[in-house]
């Protein structure tokens, strides 16, 4: 194990009265900080897992307690507001995964998510610029386009301008 200071580990934990923290060494293996939670990057090589909170927070364990739950409180209000933005007008998704990053801030769990959802994202990317997929799609959407402007030519043919709402049904 390597003792590292936490100026050198961007403030992620550590020992209250000097400021260390025991980190992995090279085996790997995760090891509890100050305030018990893991301290090990995930396999994308980002950020040490844990809570973000400045150290005075973490020191003091009903204040920390207070702290979080402020954290999942605010982001809980966030992903609400992203869930009711769905079937409306204005940016669901993005508002629901900054509510995420939000609850990422303080919470192992939301942490893991969005490193889950950054390299599902990732694949998804990769795989779109693959040049068979892209072909498929310009393909797809052509025919979609050709039969709308085939329904689209038909409706004018046998109905003119005419709104739907206003044809005669005898």
């Amino acid at each position: 194990m390597t003792v590292r200071s936490d100026k050198a580990r961007g403030n992620a934990g550590g020992n209250t009265r000097t400021g260390d923290a025991v980190v992995p060494d090279d085996s790997g293996v995760p090891t509890p900080d100050g305030d018990g939670a893991q301290d090990a990057a995930g396999a994308d090589g980002g950020r040490p897992l844990g809570s973000r909170a400045p150290h005075f927070i973490r020191r003091s364990r009903p204040l920390h307690l207070s702290w979080q739950v402020a954290v999942f409180l605010v982001g809980l209000a966030v992903v609400v507001a992203g869930v009711i933005m769905l079937p409306l007008p204005g940016p669901g998704w993005v508002v629901i995964f900054l509510g995420m990053g939000v609850w990422a801030t303080e919470f192992v769990w939301a942490q893991l998510a969005l490193r889950w959802t950054r390299r599902k994202v990732a694949e998804a990317a990769q795989k779109a610029m693959d040049p068979r997929v892209r072909r498929r799609n310009i393909t797809l959407t052509a025919i979609g386009l050709a039969v709308i402007a085939g329904i689209g030519a038909w409706y004018l043919w046998k109905y003119g301008l005419t709104m739907p709402w206003k044809i005669d049904r005898h």
